[in-house]
Order: C-alpha cells, then structure tokens, then sequence
C-alpha cells in the first residue's frame, strides 16, 4: 500500500479538520468547502492525519513539502555513523613488508573511524607457541595507538587469538573531516584553474598589444616613406657671380 498522504480529490470524507496555509486552524468544514479554498489559495489539500475524527488536512504545496522533505531525509542519512568492524589476517611468522601493509590498513581504517577485528592464524605446530601471537598483537597495538585502543583484549579461540580494536574518533567526526578535505581539495583544484586562465589571458593580451604596437609601427615607417618619394627633387643652386666663359676666338680671324 501506498505510504504518501491522501490528497485533494482522493480524499473520501464529508468533513475535514482544516489547518490554513500558515498553521492557523480553520476548523471543521466540509470537503467541498476545503477544496475550494485549496483553489483559490492554488494550493494542495493534504490530509496530514488519516486516523483522527475527522481526519485533519492541511492546505500546502504538496510538491514543495515532498522536495524539503527528500532533502532532509538525505541531510539524516548523510549524517548517520554506521559502526563498522574490519577484519585484517596475519600469520605468527608475518614477513616485515606484509605487516607493514597489513598495518597500514588497520590505520586507514581507524582514521575512518571503523574498529578493526585482528586475527592470528595460527597452523599446525604454530598452536604450541601462542605467545608468538600475542607479541604481535601487542606490537600492532603499540604501533597505533595514537589512532586506536584496545577494545578487548587478546584471546585464545580455537586456531585464531583475536583482539578487537576501537577508533579514538567518532565515525561521525571522521566523515566530517574527509567531507572537509574533499572540499578544501576541491576548491584549491577551481583555484588553480582560474590562476591558469587568467594567467592565459594576460599572456593573449600581451601578444595582442605586442602586434598592435608592430603594425603602428609599419604604418608609421611606410607613411615616412612614401612622403620622402612623392615630395619633388630641389634643382642645383646656381652662383650668381661666377664669370660667364666665353668661346674662344678662332685664329684666322
């Protein structure tokens, strides 16, 4: 069966105990009368609560409610801290690489908050020498305690020895600190890119002024050019006192 509120023209009552739009109480009336007011304030007849007599309704934007109310129920889930225990295997004689991997996770999983369940495997004559186990849990233990505390102590079960560790943070603190850092990750990433586009704009300007500059230049230049070839060439200046020579007169004269 449907779990959404009844509204308007599915409503199936002579009467109804009416709330106005701003929570003032209207009192009761009958459906007809509540569904022309719903008309005339053009909004939604709600009926709010089914099992009281008469059922009462409320005049609202339904599809408003229905969105502000999605969202709060996304804001509470967001916020929700889901206890969590991980599980992370070793064995006695561990290598010193894989305890450090192995230990690394335990970490991720402190730092989010999770308590961690750790498990010594012990195989075949392993089982005789449980102290093996328990000094490496102490050591895991040491290793971490700034993010972590021993929850329940080492014990014996079967083949394993286990131990349970729990997180200093709160899973809630956890996730609004990763939420924090994504964010701060996620404006420096838009901070950089805005610093490469402006610094992109500046240089195009620079290269926009740069040939604008030039071409005044050759503007300049070849208007000084074509003025020295158009202006008329100046005639020799003539000496006005300079003797005129005369021809020389021919001997048989």
């Amino acid at each position: 069966m449907s779990t959404e509120p009844r509204i308007n023209d599915r409503i199936r009552v002579p009467e109804v105990r009416l709330v106005g739009p701003s929570g003032e109480q209207v009192g009761i009336v009958p459906l007809a009368k509540a569904l022309e007011l719903a008309q005339e304030y053009d909004l939604d007849l709600v009926e709010v609560a089914a099992t009281a007599r008469p059922p009462v309704c409320k005049l609202m934007d339904y599809g408003k409610f229905k969105y502000e109310s999605a969202m709060k129920a996304r804001e509470a889930r967001k916020n929700q801290a889901h206890t969590v225990i991980k599980e992370m295997k070793l064995r006695p004689k561990i290598d010193p690489h894989d305890y450090d991997t192995k230990k690394g996770h335990v970490v991720r999983f402190l730092k989010q908050g999770d308590k961690v369940k750790i498990t010594i495997m012990f195989r075949g004559r392993e089982q005789s020498r449980p102290e093996l186990g328990f000094r490496l849990l102490q050591r895991l233990a040491d290793d971490v305690q700034d993010l972590g505390f021993v929850e329940s102590s080492p014990k014996q079960d079967g083949r394993n020895m286990i131990m349970v560790l729990g997180p200093h943070k709160k899973k809630t603190e956890a996730m609004a600190e990763a939420r924090a850092l994504a964010d701060a990750r996620k404006a420096e990433r838009q901070g950089r890119t805005v610093g490469s586009d402006a610094a992109a704009e500046d240089e195009l300007d620079d290269i926009v002024t740069e040939d604008v500059e030039t071409e005044v230049d050759d503007v300049v230049t070849e208007d000084v050019e074509t003025e020295a070839q158009d202006a008329p060439a100046e005639a020799p200046a003539v000496e006005a006192d300079a003797p005129v020579e005369q021809p020389a007169a021919s001997q048989g004269a």
